[in-house]
């Protein structure tokens, strides 16, 4: 049997796994999918910051999914992760990134010292005639990282790498037809909001936005003084439609819209960041995915807002589902598929 290798992804409350068999080849295989709960406090907006308690979950989910691997690349992407478009001179990929730190210091909210920096490569061109390759920076702050590959380790298992959420996504989810053209992908997380613009295929703009689906449920909780349970279910139930609703839902209806038009506004701006910075740039249409993605009325807000096409994209087409995978599991845990497997695809681990 070909070897495999797990894909953790690190939510609010919950940590997520996929193993993938065959992930380097054009048909990967799921073969085991599972989540598990863990305390809110442990994970801070990507950040693992209950390494014991992060530590201990990872070995029960081992145990519970019965992952046949201890091989996992771990995903970050959060607020202490910057993506920027850079242009360097054309030379070896190992000569670029050993001449980083001397590049981006001054786009870097931290020393360099205190950073992990990549550069993903997207297009060669001529600047002055001289040929410069363009592509993403990716700087992360190497605290955040190691925290969290300390917490993989403590559990016995082997970090192979350690891979940017938005690429995964990409990997995931932008194949086929959804490739094609100019495509913006919006992922919405509890805590953050990812925007990947992809041009036939090849990521070229990331940002990461501190808004998320939990904007409105803490709004519920500290405007209106609900519980956090009656909260989750009213977004969940009504989101941004009032049908079916009683009068004394509207205080919590317009707490919900002006969350919702928080986020919508965010999303909007940068995609119009993106088009005025590239002049003659068009968004054709934007994915939506991610778990706060199916807050009803959603993609027609954002549709009425961007005046742009919304839809879903497929869920992980790329991928085949074993007939091992618990399908419990992977309805219940359907939204976050695309980042746990997406960091698998294409490994070589």
């Amino acid at each position: 049997m070909a070897s495999t290798v797990v894909g953790l992804d690190f939510g609010r409350g919950v940590i997520r796994a996929a193993e993938v068999q065959g992930a380097a080849t054009a048909r990967p295989s799921l073969v085991r999918y599972h989540q598990i709960p863990i305390p809110e406090t442990a994970v801070d907006r990507g950040d693992v910051v209950d390494k014991d308690t992060v530590a201990s979950a990872l070995k029960q989910l081992w145990v519970q999914a019965g992952f046949k691997t201890k091989k996992v690349i771990v995903g970050v992407g959060n607020s202490r992760v910057l993506v920027r478009e850079l242009a360097v001179p054309k030379m070896p990929m190992n000569r670029i990134r050993e001449t980083l730190p001397f590049q981006v210091q001054d786009v870097l909210p931290v020393p360099v010292n205190e950073a992990l920096l990549d550069f993903y490569p997207v297009a060669e061109t001529l600047d002055d005639g001289k040929p410069v390759i363009t592509g993403l920076l990716v700087a992360a702050i190497k605290e955040s990282v190691l925290s969290t590959v300390e917490a993989v380790e403590a559990a016995k298992l082997e970090p192979v790498d350690v891979d940017l959420v938005p690429f995964a996504l990409h990997r995931a989810l932008m194949v086929g037809n959804a490739a094609e053209g100019t495509a913006a992908l919006v992922h919405i997380g509890a805590e953050t909001t990812i925007v990947l613009i992809s041009i036939n295929g090849v990521p070229a703009f990331v940002r990461i936005i501190q808004n998320g689906s939990d904007d409105i449920n803490r709004a519920l909780v500290t405007r209106l003084n609900m519980e956090p349970t009656q909260a989750e279910y009213i977004k969940r139930q009504f989101g941004l439609s009032t049908q079916g609703a009683g009068a004394e839902l509207r205080p919590a209806f317009e707490v919900i819209y002006e969350a919702t038009g928080d986020l919508v506004v965010a999303i909007r701006n940068t995609l119009s960041f993106y088009l005025s910075s590239k002049p003659g740039a068009t968004v054709e249409r934007i994915l939506l995915s991610g778990g706060g993605s199916a807050l009803n009325g959603f993609a027609t807000a954002l549709a009425d807002a961007t005046r742009i096409p919304v839809r879903a994209p497929g869920q992980v087409e790329r991928l085949a589902i074993a007939r091992s995978v618990d399908q419990d599991q992977l309805a219940r845990g359907i939204a976050g598929l695309p980042v746990a497997a997406g960091l698998t695809l294409g490994s070589k681990a």
